[in-house]
């Protein structure tokens, strides 16, 4: 692709080492869930200093999401407390579990949600906490976990945006009872579509991974191997929620790359705070002390002080100069479902619905050549300068 070409927002840096690996699954013949999958599997636990037997590779992070409430036994008549800005993927999760989502308005500097509003939610209903670690930026998980604790509450973390987070050295999506990560195609590392489940409880993880595959007995993927045919048995009702060895070979090769990949966004990150501090936009707060962001979002708000005040206008412009930009997100109350559904409304949660509305996201991929940085920085200072 030609560096005056349209910028794709979230393009992935695929290299050939994820090619030839995939070609590899391709000759071979086992495409499906197989030997790739327990690869990557013990890869990403090593990576996150868990043991293999704690990580499950299934097809989405909203998979994951899923079934971690469902094997924590939350369902109807519970309640989950979570953030009003975030995908919807991760209200859906909670939705589809049978559970009731009660949403706190977010930091407005973090954009997390607000640990001094969770204890006001909680009930007699309240069964788990599902944080997001919005943009990779870590949640401060140190009091989030004492609330859980004091109040025997399960602890969630969604960890979509925030593979190589760390709060106080220790990574995203350790510190509940689980954490899921997602690897589509916009995301840190890729493949495709897939998630990972990572978890404390080995019973709840054996669950967790029972379901995933029909409710089907562990070794069910093997029943077709070299070994001879392996009789399987349902144990409990299930879902199709597993990983391909397809998806797998990309997820093997990203995840060697996930370091130098995200040394490359850190320094984009940095550059595009100083080329955009002069303008009168909402820049992303620094990283909290302690901690390692996973500069998987590189957000602008902005101001009435704005050439381009209207946000959505600025979005045309951008595209109309080549360049895919992106919402994360509007606020969750924004949508016409939810408020039918749960009656709530966008003044509820003046901090997500305010950033919601004048949010804008530019490319932050490793594989932006100079020129196209270059071309997005331009862009940035004509839509939004004084």
């Amino acid at each position: 692709m030609a560096d005056n070409d349209f910028i794709v927002f979230g393009k992935p840096a695929i290299g050939d080492e994820e090619i030839a690996e995939v070609i590899d699954s391709l000759t071979r013949g086992w495409i499906g869930t197989g030997p790739k999958v327990k690869l990557f599997e013990r890869d990403f636990a090593a990576y996150q200093g868990v043991g293999h037997n704690h990580a499950a590779a299934v097809n989405s992070c909203t998979a994951a999401l899923y079934l971690s409430l469902t094997a924590a036994g939350i369902g109807p008549g519970d309640e989950v407390i979570t953030t009003s800005m975030t995908f919807c993927a991760t209200v859906n999760a909670i939705i589809h579990s049978g559970a009731t989502p009660v949403l706190i308005d977010i930091d407005p500097e973090t954009l997390n949600l607000e640990p001094s509003r969770i204890d006001e939610k909680i009930t007699p209903e309240t069964k788990a906490i599902l944080v997001v670690h919005f943009a990779g930026r870590p949640c401060p998980m140190e009091q989030i976990l004492h609330i859980a604790k004091r109040n025997n509450l399960m602890l969630i973390e969604d960890c979509a945006h925030a593979v190589e987070a760390r709060y106080q050295g220790k990574p995203a999506g350790t510190f509940g009872d689980f954490g899921c990560y997602s690897f589509y195609a916009t995301k840190n590392m890729t493949t495709a579509e897939g998630g990972m489940i990572l978890g404390k409880d080995r019973k709840l993880m054996n669950r967790a991974k029972t379901l995933s595959l029909h409710g089907m007995s562990q070794d069910a993927w093997q029943r077709f191997g070299n070994a001879g045919y392996k009789h399987y048995r349902v144990q409990e009702f299930g879902f199709k929620y597993n990983l391909t060895d397809l998806a797998a070979s990309l997820g093997i090769h990203q995840l060697k790359k996930a370091e130098a990949n995200w040394r490359r966004r850190a320094d984009l990150w940095n550059y595009y705070m100083r080329e955009f501090e002069p303008l009168p936009v909402v820049l992303p707060a620094a990283p909290e002390p302690d901690t390692r962001h996973a500069f998987h979002l590189f957000t602008i708000q902005l101001t009435a002080q704005c050439v381009t005040r209207n946000r959505d206008d600025a979005l045309d412009l951008f595209t109309a100069l080549g360049i895919g930009v992106g919402v994360h997100y509007l606020s969750i109350p924004e949508h016409p479902y939810y408020q039918k559904k749960f009656g709530w409304t966008p003044a509820d949660f003046p901090n997500a619905t305010r950033y919601g509305r004048s949010t804008i996201s530019l490319p932050l991929s490793p594989s932006l050549t100079q020129n196209q940085i270059g071309r997005v920085v331009e862009a940035v200072c004509r839509i939004a300068g004084p």
